[in-house]
């Protein structure tokens, strides 16, 4: 083993901007690796529409944007980088999606390969040559067709069910699900099956605590899970007249970092929940996300093959 520096992100949601940031990251901050934590996808179709008089219409964050053909570039270009798929449609073909939901999963997952495809195609010719690693993880946001798509690349690795050997010879373990939501996403599992997951691929480790979990969800009530209570209507619960902020992370995930103690575990998941946590020996991290405003949040860590793990640090760009 060799020191090493890596550079991780999550929950980029869709957002064009973080991912082109993300892939420069790699030689703008000098490091071996880039790793992308999950939630890769994003979650939403914006519909673009051609008004009367050649202008076109696109709602986003409760505002009508309207532009002319000269304009139009910028406003797909604004809907893709705030983590949305901008897509040309007419009023008509607005109200017949509406009223099929099998239709509008078949175009949502359309946009998302082309997209996915794209980023992979500009993983590949941004970091040729560089010797950067470079690795997307899935996690529960993202559908499982875009496992297919991860594997389809020669440079860009899907960690999902395997051990990745990081720059330095550092073993690295991936599981993108999450305990249950309010939203009820791809990945989910109850803590009993996370627990396992995470178990199988411990596994795989020769030296756990020597090794990097890399778990999408964070663990349970530290100071990177906590998160607005939501009730059944997905409304924010209140205490003394301001919202309740309780932990929404996984005790399975919890657990197993108390159980296996990695050097490192990379979380994300929970946007707002910018940090660490100490877990015994294990230091874990959350970068936390602000992708609709195209803010990459990440961390770049310093891996030492004497100490572990030497050091870290949250950046913003």
């Amino acid at each position: 083993m060799k020191d090493s520096k890596i550079f991780f992100a999550t929950d980029i949601h869709g957002s064009d901007r973080c991912l082109r940031k993300f892939l420069n990251a790699g030689k703008f901050y000098g490091v071996d690796a880039v790793v992308m934590g999950g939630d890769i996808t994003g979650k939403m179709i914006v519909p673009v529409v051609e008004e009367p008089g050649g202008q076109y219409s696109a709602q986003l964050f409760g505002r009508k944007r309207v532009v002319d053909a000269d304009g139009l570039p910028g406003l797909n270009k604004f809907i893709a980088d705030a983590g949305f798929y901008p897509h040309p449609m007419t009023p008509d073909e607005i109200a017949v999606l509406k009223q099929d939901p099998a239709g509008v999963s078949d175009l949502f997952r359309k946009l998302i390969n082309a997209t996915m495809s794209r980023w992979i195609d500009l993983a590949e010719e941004r970091l040729a040559g560089t010797g950067i690693q470079c690795i997307f993880a899935p996690g529960n946001d993202d559908p499982f067709f875009v496992d297919d798509l991860l594997k389809s690349s020669s440079s860009v690795i899907d960690p999902d069910q395997r051990v990745v050997e990081l720059p330095g010879g550092f073993s690295m373990i991936s599981v993108g699900y999450s305990n249950r939501t309010p939203w009820d996403s791809p990945r989910e599992l109850d803590e009993d099956d996370l627990a396992a997951v995470i178990d199988t691929e411990a596994a795989k480790l020769a030296e756990p605590g020597k090794a990097i979990f890399n778990l999408h969800v964070p663990p349970k009530d530290t100071p990177i899970d906590q998160a607005v209570a939501l009730d059944a209507e997905f409304r924010p619960k209140m205490s003394g007249g301001s919202p309740l902020i309780t932990g929404v992370g996984s005790s399975a995930v919890r657990e197993a970092i108390v159980r296996y103690q990695p050097m490192l575990s990379l979380h994300g998941h929970i946007h707002e929940s910018r940090g660490e946590a100490r877990i015994g020996r294990t230091l874990a991290l959350n970068p936390g996300s602000e992708y609709s405003e195209g803010v990459l949040r990440g961390v770049i860590v310093n891996l030492s093959a004497k100490k572990g793990v030497r050091g870290y640090q949250l950046v913003a760009g």
